[in-house]
């Protein structure tokens, strides 16, 4: 079962409205297409979100990076030397979203040569997740109508509130009207994307006290150090590291350093392999995990659902699934739907997921 291409192609669908947050806003999902070809005819697929300002990725660093240097590195190898394929990758720093679709579709390949679908071969612990959605910056009235809209369509009951806004009063204000809309039986957590200062952010967590939020992830930026653990030694509510910790490493760096005590998992960056070693971390020293996302499409988002449900941990607590919701269309042949505020994973072996011919070449850049 020889590697013997990797395809990385560039396509451009847009957001039906923009996701706004503090460190950027979304308004095309400029993705790359990964699909690794063996030998036995079997393609692994994957979907690789490039975030310029979260990891300084680009839609054409990473089909070049994919193209020139990983995919002459690899071909040649079986799809099972995942060990090999990863030592040769981590050759080159960085680029953590090309490097994860390829373990990804690496793992597609074994599930289908397997006959079992991946979330199995992960851990196989439930075949759904719980879902929780993401409410962007808007003014406090349409952020509520966005939950409030979600909640009677989808049947989601759990939601990460974007904050980060200056004066910071504009999203405590935001999460109030949210609380109060939604109902004490609603789960509420907040994500700053790195927007607030360490005193910002420890005045904002103060005046939303009373608001019963979960956790709260990455308010201000991992290179605050002395700030970040100030604020997370005082914090009542578990704090989250996403964007600070790309690497099982910089996961260790974050815990026991006490800038973080929560872990978001995030397959579009750490793929399969990395974050069951991040998982695997986090359990042995009683560290909670969520499932994040990283405005995923339909194909990224069934591969975090698969890695999510495989595993007990990973389940405790909603998925954030769904933010292909506010996508004007996507490539699967069958798309995804969340019923009941859950998202199941897909029968049939690997990741289960199919391309539709016709909608790849609408979508895609390069030709």
């Amino acid at each position: 079962m020889k590697i013997t291409e990797i395809e990385a192609i560039p396509f451009a669908i847009p957001y039906r409205k923009p996701l706004r947050f503090a460190s950027g806003e979304v308004h095309i999902a400029d993705h790359v297409l990964v699909r690794v070809h063996t030998d036995e005819g079997l393609v692994g697929t994957a979907e690789a979100p490039p975030r310029p300002y979260t990891y300084g990725e680009t839609q054409e660093s990473i089909v070049a990076v994919v193209e020139k240097v990983f995919a002459p590195q690899i071909t040649g190898l079986s799809a099972l030397e995942r060990e090999q394929v990863h030592a040769r990758l981590e050759r080159t720093v960085g680029n953590p979203t090309a490097k994860a679709a390829i373990d990804m579709a690496l793992w597609d390949v074994i599930g289908q040569a397997a006959g079992m679908p991946v979330s199995e071969l992960l851990g196989g612990w439930s075949d759904r997740m719980g879902v929780s959605h993401m409410v962007g910056f808007a003014p406090a009235d349409e952020m509520v109508a966005e939950a409030e809209r979600i909640r009677d369509t989808y049947g989601i009951t759990t939601f990460k509130v974007k904050v980060g806004r200056h004066p910071y009063t504009r999203d405590v204000e935001a999460c109030r009207a949210l609380r109060t809309a939604l109902g004490d039986d609603v789960v509420l957590y907040i994500d700053g994307n790195r927007g607030w200062s360490a005193s910002e952010s420890a005045r904002a967590l103060r005046e939303m006290a009373d608001l019963g939020l979960d956790f709260a992830e990455e308010l201000c930026p991992a290179d605050d150090v002395l700030g970040r653990r100030w604020l997370v030694s005082q914090s009542t509510i578990p704090f989250v590291a996403d964007e600070s910790v790309p690497t099982p490493a910089d996961v260790t760096r974050e815990l026991l350093g006490g800038s973080a005590n929560a872990i978001s998992i995030k397959t579009a960056r750490t793929g399969f392999t990395a974050s069951t070693r991040v998982l695997n971390q986090c359990e042995a020293m009683g560290v909670e995990v969520v499932i994040g996302n990283q405005i995923d499409g339909q194909i990224g988002t069934l591969c975090a659902v698969a890695f999510g449900a495989a595993h007990r941990a990973t389940t405790r607590r909603a998925g954030e699934l769904s933010n292909f919701l506010d996508m004007a269309d996507d490539l699967l042949t069958e798309p995804l739907v969340i019923s009941d505020g859950t998202l199941r994973v897909r029968e049939g072996s690997g990741l289960g997921l199919a391309i539709d011919t016709d909608k790849l070449a609408r979508y895609r850049q390069d030709r």
